[in-house]
């Protein structure tokens, strides 16, 4: 039996939700604490928050979640950009700030998000990485209780969660935003989980579109429900003629696509079930409204369909709103940035796009390679970054330049692009013309997408300031832009050490209680692996069924990243109507070649590791 660990003291650099009240592990002791490691730019950390929530609700009384804020960004270390992030995602439970990643490495996580559970007596119980684990933990926390509750160490009661003062503002953390004819302006308000309109001077509310409360309701303007709506996409006349509806609505935390009537504000859903896409990728055309999405981020119109920005699986989706269908369109839910034909291609967390003034060029904001990207001619190219671990805020050539998170791009009738470089805070300018980054605007608070008017004025809606700004005339001008040669940061991930050579990765997998493989359709698992860069694998790369793979690593490589996606399909056992299951999760593994380095690297594909 192994020794029990005990959890190491909770300290950071402040709390947040516990109004101002600074907490300790003897403080909770009596209650199940669930620790979740996130960090705010990442989608997978934002999934676990929404998978928490009915858990937080269910177990009130005995359960204390705690979010450990870890950051992977610069601008995440900022505590007023860490307040902002618990209000524009709705976090109600303690936050502690981790700037420096101490706790993370005293709970030994390896990636975001992690979650750690720690029993009424205060000792470590399970950990476990990805998104996903909802049954489990309930299993956990079931068994738990019982115990607990039986040796009379468990205390049932109120947590220490204090919520913030209610702000008084028109919008709270605005997304998106797309011109109507006339000038009026149509704007995603996702912290108030609605639409607002306004009029020409982005400040004057015309009507809102939505409860204002989270929820997933269709039917007329002042009850439908969203769930922090972020894309907007107007659909062209002819298209709107025949789908019934003019606008096109990312509900991005709902999983859905919703259309809008503007004339009298009814919404109805178009696409996904409301289920977060865990499937196989596939290149069928779906009925939209029987297919899974995650995480919709941006809309636009391009090639007679609109695109969708997947940012939960790092692809691109079509959606055509004449035919009702859906699949996918680029990305094979890997997270990297990989260039190439669009099936093959690599996006990282997608959230803005715009398409160039002749329609062949779709820009796209690839936001956790803090890259810009585009779809040309059946082709995914970069303009401007690195890749997942490179950003900061630097001008000049574009194979140089460094952005930092962006989230919106805008299309210029001159063939350049605007860049809504969020956490810069700053609009930046790229010119292929010139293949120049520059900036023209800095001192945003997290600008999220970009608006080009009639009139050729530029509108900046600035999340973290809960406002639409209009850029000082004369900004993309030469004169007006400037050049700026900031910090360049590169995240360093702890790498797995391994030995040149043959390698065994092994992904373990059990099945949870009361399921079996199920081989119904074939093979019940599938393990695909590539690298990055590629000559860091001489072989083992590609697409097999067992779990277990023999690598062959580069001795001339000394580093790169091990890019791993395993699934598993599980059915009920022994049950009439069985359930069936698909288990899936990605990783990124940094590895370091030397001499005295591992020889088999495991991974836990979605187990309880206690």
């Amino acid at each position: 039996m192994s020794a029990r660990v005990r959890a190491p003291e909770l300290r950071g650099r402040g709390w947040l939700n516990t109004g101002g009240r600074e907490l300790r592990l003897a403080d909770l002791r009596g209650k199940i604490i669930l620790l979740d490691f996130w960090t705010f730019c990442c989608i997978n950390c934002l999934h676990v928050i929404d998978e928490l929530r009915p858990l937080e609700e269910k177990y009130a009384d005995v359960l204390v979640v705690v979010g450990v804020h870890s950051p992977k960004f610069a601008h995440e270390k900022d505590p007023a950009a860490l307040a902002a992030a618990v209000e524009r995602y709705g976090v109600h439970h303690p936050v502690l700030d981790d700037p420096e990643l101490d706790m993370w490495q005293q709970y030994a996580a390896k990636a975001w998000p992690t979650l750690a559970v720690v029993d009424p007596e205060g000792y470590v119980v399970a950990t476990m990485a990805g998104e996903g684990h909802a049954e489990g933990l309930v299993r956990l926390l079931d068994d738990l209780i019982a115990t607990h509750e039986a040796k009379g160490t468990l205390h049932r009661g109120d947590g220490p969660y204090v919520p913030p003062a209610e702000p008084e503002t028109t919008l709270r953390f605005p997304g998106k935003a797309v011109l109507r004819a006339g000038g009026n302006l149509l704007v995603s308000d996702s912290a108030r989980h609605s639409l607002v309109e306004l009029a020409p001077d982005g400040e004057t509310l015309i009507r809102r579109i939505g409860s204002g409360e989270r929820g997933r309701v269709d039917g007329p303007a002042g009850s439908a429900g969203f769930a922090e709506p972020q894309g907007l996409c107007l659909l062209p006349a002819h298209a709107a003629e025949v789908a019934g509806y003019d606008l096109l609505v990312a509900d991005t935390v709902n999983h859905l696509l919703r259309g809008v009537r503007l004339d009298t504000g009814e919404v109805t859903t178009v696409a996904g079930t409301g289920r977060q896409w865990r499937s196989t990728v596939d290149d069928h055309a779906h009925d939209a409204l029987s297919v899974d999405l995650s995480s919709p981020w941006d809309l636009a119109w391009y090639d007679d369909k609109v695109i969708v920005a997947m940012a939960g699986i790092h692809q691109l989706w079509w959606f055509d709103p004449i035919k009702r269908t859906a699949g996918m369109y680029a990305g094979t839910t890997v997270e990297a940035l990989r260039d190439g034909p669009l099936a093959e291609a690599w996006l990282a967390q997608p959230s803005g796009l715009s398409v160039s003034a002749d329609g062949t060029r779709l820009w796209v904001a690839d936001s956790e390679t803090s890259a810009i990207r585009f779809v040309q001619d059946g082709v995914l190219g970069t303009a401007v970054g690195q890749g997942l671990f490179d950003f900061g805020h630097v001008d000049g050539p574009a194979d140089r330049a460094l952005l930092q998170h962006p989230l919106g791009v805008c299309a210029l009738p001159d063939g350049s692009v605007l860049i809504a470089d969020t956490y810069n805070g700053a609009v930046r300018r790229f010119d292929p013309a010139t293949g120049q980054v520059a900036t023209v605007a800095d001192g945003l608070a997290e600008p999220s997408d970009l608006v080009l008017t009639a009139d050729g004025a530029v509108l900046v809606v600035e999340s973290a300031a809960h406002r639409l700004t209009r850029l000082a005339p004369g900004a993309l001008t030469a004169a007006g832009a400037n050049t700026v040669d900031g910090p360049r940061h590169r995240l360093e991930r702890r790498p797995t050490e391994v030995a040149a050579g043959e390698l065994t990765l092994e992904v373990i997998f059990t099945p949870a209680p009361g399921q079996k493989l199920d081989e119904t359709y074939g093979p019940s698992t599938r393990l695909v692996v590539s690298a990055s860069p590629p000559e860091l694998l001489v072989e083992g790369a590609g697409t097999g069924t067992e779990l277990s793979r023999r690598l062959v690593i580069d001795p001339a490589v000394p580093q790169g990243v091990l890019q791993v996606t395993a699934q598993a399909a599980t059915c009920d056992a022994d049950v009439e109507h069985a359930a069936c299951h698909l288990t899936r999760q990605d990783w990124g593994v940094p590895v370091r070649v030397v001499d005295d380095g591992a020889t088999r690297v495991p991974l836990v594909l979605r187990g309880l590791d206690t």
